[in-house]
Formats: structure tokens, C-alpha cells, sequence
């Protein structure tokens, strides 16, 4: 066997050792914690954003709805429900799927009732 028949063979055993080992061992030689998954963690619970009373700001940080959306949004209440972000043109129907788990639209309390 020649010397470039076994520097290649050496090279192949070392990476396929390394390869076989945890990602963690490779590197400190101590076993690799598990990375978190969010699937097996449940989701924090957020306070719902109201459409009918949240403000510029409030409706600014959800997803997809930036500084035109939100004063959109705020001139086309009141909102009997979040749906008609998408009935009254307010938002497409791609940037409602991404707050929709994430607004509500409440009511006013009627005065005397």
C-alpha cells in the first residue's frame, strides 16, 4: 500500500469516527444534551390584542401587520368580529392567518346593562 492510499484510508477512518459520535462528545467529550424542541413544550399563553381598543403600537407587533395595516385596522372599527379584517379589505386573507390565533374583537359593554 502506498503512502497516498493510506493517508486516504486514515483520513475516511477519522471522519467516519467523528461522524458516528454525538455532536456534543466531538467537541468537549461529554454527552450532548438534547436541543428543546417547542413541540414538546406548550406555547406561553399571551394576552390577547383587541381590535377594537388596542393601540397603533399593540396592533404594529403582531406578524405581518406593520405602520399602514395598523392605522387600517384602527380606522375601520369597530369589528363585531376579527373576521372581517378579511371581509372589509382591511388585511389579506395570507396576513390574517398570522394574527388570527392572536386578536380577539370584544365588544363594548352597553351602558346600563
Amino acid at each position: 500500500m502506498n503512502w497516498r492510499k493510506l493517508t486516504y484510508f486514515s483520513v475516511a477512518v477519522a471522519v467516519a469516527l467523528m461522524l458516528s459520535l454525538p455532536a456534543g462528545m466531538a467537541q468537549s467529550g461529554a454527552p450532548a444534551k438534547a436541543p428543546a424542541t417547542t413541540s414538546q413544550t406548550p406555547p406561553a399563553k399571551t394576552q390577547l390584542v383587541d381590535l377594537n381598543s388596542a393601540t397603533k403600537e399593540q396592533l404594529d407587533a403582531l406578524p405581518g401587520i406593520g405602520k399602514v395595516y395598523s392605522q387600517k385596522i384602527i380606522d375601520g372599527r369597530p369589528y363585531a368580529n376579527k373576521s372581517q379584517l378579511v371581509s372589509k379589505k382591511i388585511i389579506p386573507q395570507a396576513t390574517y392567518d398570522k394574527i388570527k390565533d392572536l386578536v380577539i374583537a370584544k365588544q363594548a359593554s352597553k351602558p346600563g346593562k
